[in-house]
């Protein structure tokens, strides 16, 4: 029987060789088509008596099995629980039977039946779904690479392993070290595998298969442990044995330190873990896939999928590129600017495999960018992450210069010089009069529009806004930015480039702090105005830490600085004239920065105060100028209120067309300032809780806390329609 989505080689000794290879495909995925197949196949291993045993592989350079695709379980859909179920209990059932070779447990448990032995060779990683067909394997021989990830990450897209992996992983490794590494999602190598009885033998890459063969040739009957008489879990009986009960209580505290109880996907972990290792094999693989139904049924993990995976995906994949516009090759990116931006850009420009040259006013300062780089290169050649071969042809991509003339030949400038328009307009003419004329200049800003410094190029058609955010190196979004003359090809550079240095794209409209600093900005100043009210700081903190944000807005606010904060307040003011509108924090900042210099982390301490071994702790004197209130609010009063005022920025953006769409919105607050991503994005969270409901606790807060709670008019008659916004789009 020939399949489409792996070939099948039967040798001399009857032992097949199962090579999977997706067609068309740079990675093998469980898709319909290779649940298909493999369902064909084990039907074929389990009846036809010419095949002895099996080992399986994978054809890809690129590793054994990445897991289910997630295209498919973001689209599932189902008529009722129970089709959801049969649906998820497919894999499951499959890999069980392979497991079993068609035998009942209770034969396979008196040794009068046994199954063909099925050995997996594990040529790269093996994650999710890849693993979970692995573990299913009676044995598993893995290459001895330490770059090769063997891991169930489900966790992190709102799912539970659903292939066995809560079942099978804590029998081989033991309740508590699957229960770490089931809940974090976090991978391991082969080593650490082997070490926990994950996987049977770490040998060199070329002898896997072979490996893999000789074993089933040796065990021509095989049973998986669990389905032998006499088998116990790794330290004793399951979740039966007394000494469970303290590994349960500490797995639930250290689970919800983690996850804040915000994710599913944690707590039917737990329950699978739980109730699973009571149960007979066959039982327990029924209720994890009970579980997964429940999960994929869910808001939380078709919203973490579709936000996290599918829409990430196709963003950089380029799918706001404009059609028609051929791609740039980018071979010499110029960077204006050695500061702190400057250094990051000219470092993610030269890993990206771009040759950088990095433009100051005195080759000092340009320096700063080469010495930048090189203290990074060379803690990865400390920790081994990279060869000093390596290291230093990256850091012959870039040069360092103080001369416009070493411009000419670039193919992309991006210009991260002081944020002053009067600075960027000198940069622009002279870089303008050396460049080709079909190059495309983009600015980096984080609040200057795009259309003003345009005006001072001869070329605003090939002139574009590239917002990056510190530090380069690490923060993964890019907002792209088009001024009001900016043509298409400029737009698709920008889009290339950030296909070189694997961003999260989103493209933005030209206002003045585009998308990411039109949201922030209100959540930080709504922490602030409560230190103002008299709240306590910790409460605030540790509220919007439980809400699922990275760390408090108080600490961020310390880390972008107060300094910064009173500057921008102070510009837009000076702009603004007028027309400018309070948003209640400026006596705070007025005594924070100019009264008791309290201006951010950078200059000494601001809402925190900081010791030299790189702790920090609030500042105890934060109450002297801001007494606290007798009566203080409930944490979940302060969670509303730091979650409101991010949806209602993020709706006001929505409605203005500054964001055109929920899943750009979605994108740029989880990737651009840690927007809980629990939620799947503030778009998404408005559509979970019903738009409906998000107008009317929108309008008490409002009635509360003022006007600033009050949601855009088009979320009114989206409301009244009965509509959501995903469906809409």
């Amino acid at each position: 029987m020939s399949y489409e989505t792996f070939t099948v080689d039967i040798d001399s000794d009857g032992i097949a060789l199962v090579t999977i290879d997706l067609p068309g495909q740079s990675m093998n995925v469980w898709n319909q088509a290779l649940i298909t197949d493999f369902k064909a196949f084990v039907e074929e291993l389990v009846s036809k008596d010419e095949i002895k045993g099996a080992v399986i592989t994978s054809g890809k350079p690129s590793g054994f099995l990445a897991g289910a695709d997630l295209n498919m379980l973001g689209a599932s859909k189902a008529d009722s629980m129970a089709e959801a179920f049969e649906s998820a209990w497919e894999l499951n059932g499959m890999l069980r039977r392979m497991e079993t070779g068609g035998n009942s447990a209770k034969d396979l448990l008196k040794g009068t039946a046994h199954a063909k032995p099925v050995a997996c060779a594990l040529n790269g990683l093996a994650l999710g779904g890849g693993l979970e067909l692995a573990l299913a394997c009676h044995y598993r021989v893995c290459a001895d690479n330490p770059k090769i990830q063997l891991g169930l990450p489900e966790v992190q897209v709102g799912l539970l392993p659903g292939g066995g992996g809560t079942q099978r992983l804590p029998r081989l490794a033991g309740l508590q070290a699957a229960g770490m590494a089931i809940m974090t999602g976090q991978p391991m190598n082969p080593q650490a595998a082997l070490a926990q009885k994950i996987v049977d033998e770490v040998v060199p890459a070329d002898e896997v298969v072979a490996k893999a063969k000789s074993w089933v040739k040796a065990n021509p009957k095989a049973s998986a442990p669990w389905d032998k008489k006499g088998y116990k879990f790794p330290g004793g009986a399951g979740s039966m044995d007394p000494r469970a009960v303290p590994l349960y209580l500490g797995s639930s505290a250290i689970a919800l330190k983690q996850s804040k109880g915000n994710y599913e996907a944690v707590k039917a972990i737990l329950s699978c873990l739980y109730e699973g290792s009571m149960l007979p094999m066959d039982t327990a693989l029924r209720v994890e896939s009970k579980y997964f139904t429940k999960l994929l049924s869910g808001p939380q993990a078709k919203n973490m999928i579709r936000t996290l995976f599918i829409n990430k995906q196709a963003a950089e994949k380029g799918a706001a590129r404009p059609e028609g516009v051929p791609p740039t090759e980018l071979k010499t990116v110029g960077i204006l600017g050695a500061g702190l931006m400057g250094s990051g850009i000219t470092h993610v420009t030269a890993k990206g495999g771009m040759n950088v040259v990095v433009l100051d006013r005195s080759m000092e300062e340009a320096q700063k960018a080469v010495a930048y780089s090189q203290k990074i290169v060379d803690k990865g050649v400390k920790r081994g992450k990279m060869t000093q071969e390596k290291a230093d042809a990256f850091m012959a991509r870039i040069k360092p210069t103080d001369n416009y003339d070493d411009l000419k030949d670039v193919d992309l400038i991006i210009e991260a010089v002081f944020e002053r328009p009067d600075i960027k307009a000198d940069v622009i003419k002279k870089t303008e009069a050396v460049i080709g004329k079909d190059v495309v200049f983009a600015s980096n800003t984080s609040t200057l529009p795009i259309t003003g410094l345009a005006k001072n190029s001869e070329r605003p058609d090939q002139f574009i806004g590239m917002h990056f955010f510190s530090p380069v190196e690490k923060m993964p979004l890019l907002e792209i930015i088009p001024g009001a003359e900016t043509g298409d090809k400029a737009l698709a550079v920008a889009l290339d480039y950030n296909a070189r240095i694997r961003k999260t794209p989103i493209v933005v409209k030209d206002v003045r702090g585009f998308y990411t600093n039109r949201v922030f900005p209100p959540y930080a100043n709504e922490a602030m105005l409560m230190v103002a009210e008299g709240v306590k700081p910790a409460l605030i903190e540790n509220a919007a830490i439980a809400m699922g944000m990275p760390i408090g807005p108080l600490a961020v606010v310390d880390e972008t600085t107060l300094q910064l904060g009173y500057d921008i307040m102070t510009s837009t003011k000076e702009e603004m004239g007028d027309a400018y509108v309070s948003s209640g924090t400026e006596e705070l900042m007025e005594i924070m920065v100019k009264q008791i210099d309290r201006r951010g982390r950078r200059f000494g301490g601001g809402f925190y105060e900081y010791a030299d071994d790189g702790s920090k702790k609030l500042w105890p004197g934060l109450a002297d100028h801001f007494p606290l209130a007798e009566d203080q609010p409930d944490v979940e009063e302060v969670k509303q209120r730091l979650m409101f005022i991010q949806l209602i920025a993020t709706a006001q953006c929505f409605d203005e067309g500054v964001v055109s769409d929920p899943q750009s919105a979605d994108l740029g607050a989880i990737f651009g300032w840690g927007f809980a991503p629990w939620t799947g994005g503030p778009m998404s969270h408005i559509d979970t809780m019903g738009v409906d409901n998000f107008v009317r606790i929108a309008d008490n807060l409002a009635q509360k806390y003022g006007e600033r709670f009050k949601p855009p008019m088009s979320f009114r008659e989206k409301a009244d329609a009965g509509e959501s916004f995903y469906k809409a789009a």
